[in-house]
């Protein structure tokens, strides 16, 4: 009996901190408005429970912002022609979706372009997981 206690205590310590880091779209960003950026990838991460790309883009100013872009998990990723080889450190993509509703440069990827204009991947729905 102590057994199983010990093991159902470790499995849900396990599993909360996958738990935590999945959340809502509708709480994190606006299904009614869509941005597009335009820059230089820094990192991709083809991770669960969701990817991200990490891109610099440069603003009005001539200042680099850092936006992330959060993507759908990577079976999901998978079934829409992504892969862990997508995207690449140094390459320039435009990408459009869906903005973080507290105004930080955070987006939830709609669509990925590369530098020829061609699609990476297929595009994704409103909070699509």
């Amino acid at each position: 009996m102590h057994y199983k206690l010990v093991a159902s205590v470790a499995l849900v310590g396990a599993l909360a901190p996958a738990a935590s880091a999945h959340h809502s779209f509708a709480v994190f960003f606006d299904e009614t408005r869509t941005v597009e950026i335009e820059g230089v990838v820094t990192a991709y991460r083809f991770t669960n429970p969701h990817g991200t790309i990490a891109v610099d883009v440069t603003n009005a100013a001539g200042e680099i912002e850092h936006w992330r872009v959060e993507t759908t998990a990577p079976v999901v990723l998978r079934r829409r022609g992504w892969d862990r080889n997508s995207l690449r450190a140094g390459q320039q993509v435009r990408i459009t979706g869906w903005p973080a509703r507290d105004g930080k440069p955070y987006l939830r990827l709609q669509g990925a372009f590369d530098e020829n204009g061609r699609p990476v991947g297929q595009a994704f729905a409103e909070g699509e997981d």
